[in-house]
């Protein structure tokens, strides 16, 4: 029988790493929390998809860097039902190098990442710590781990991620809740698709760039009996990139 909580909320979900997560969770059992800003042709195709999987799919639209839309639509929900699972995937990339960087270029990066986790998280590991239970996974990213050039905000709104994933990790182990994150590199999705590949692919031991579906399974494996010894790690899926 399906458990009550058998649920997984997943940001920025209706296309690339996030669509591939929701579907993955979806094809493990679980009913989808899908969040998304503005695409709603997209979110519904993926709603869909997790239909075919036999599972519900709940299409919440709104801003995660918005506190009141994140609040309005949420606590309504998380009176009734906790998710067991909350990926934090939302996010973007304004690039561009930090002296020609204009402060909106900086702030709207680190609002969606920094303050779009901490919103959605609050609200939703407060319901997990009572239930004593629970799975959260942060898509980070290497230029969090290693800084890239033309990427200073991204480059530090993921850096806080990683942080804030190790200290939420040992704030709420002993109430059975695991913290990680998956650390993508170069993935084929719409934010790579302008890069240059011919000048990136020999940085990559493995020579090409990675799937979404590879970032989706390795959120899975975080989220299930087989990862349940492991928090505060960050799991990178890069291709020996880092």
């Amino acid at each position: 029988m399906k458990s009550v909580n058998k649920i997984a909320l997943v940001t920025g979900a209706s296309r690339g790493i996030g669509a591939a997560i929701a579907l993955t969770l979806a094809r493990d059992g679980y009913d989808i929390w899908l969040n998304y800003r503005r695409d709603h042709d997209a979110a519904q195709k993926v709603a869909e998809k997790v239909a075919t999987c036999g599972q519900q799919c709940r299409l919440l639209p709104f801003d995660v860097a918005d506190s009141e839309a994140v609040e309005d639509a949420l606590n309504p929900l998380l009176v009734e039902e906790v998710p067991y699972i909350l990926v934090n995937n939302a996010g973007f990339a304004r690039d561009g190098v930090m002296a020609l960087m204009s402060h909106a270029e900086w702030r709207s990066v680190l609002n969606v990442h920094l303050d779009g986790f901490f919103l959605v998280t609050k609200l939703v590991v407060a319901r997990m710590l009572r239930k004593r239970a629970g799975r959260i996974v942060n898509i980070v990213s290497t230029s969090g781990q290693i800084g890239v050039a033309g990427q200073v905000n991204y480059s530090t709104a993921k850096a806080g991620l990683i942080g804030a994933t190790r200290s939420l990790a040992a704030e709420v182990a002993r109430r059975k809740i695991l913290v990680n994150a998956v650390s993508p590199g170069f993935i084929e999705t719409e934010m790579t698709e302008e890069l240059p590949v011919d000048k990136i692919l020999p940085t990559i031991p493995l020579g090409r760039f990675g799937q979404a579906q590879e970032v989706a399974d390795a959120v899975s494996f975080l989220c299930s009996e087989k990862a349940t010894y492991i928090t505060g790690q960050i799991l990178s899926v890069n291709g020996g990139l880092v």
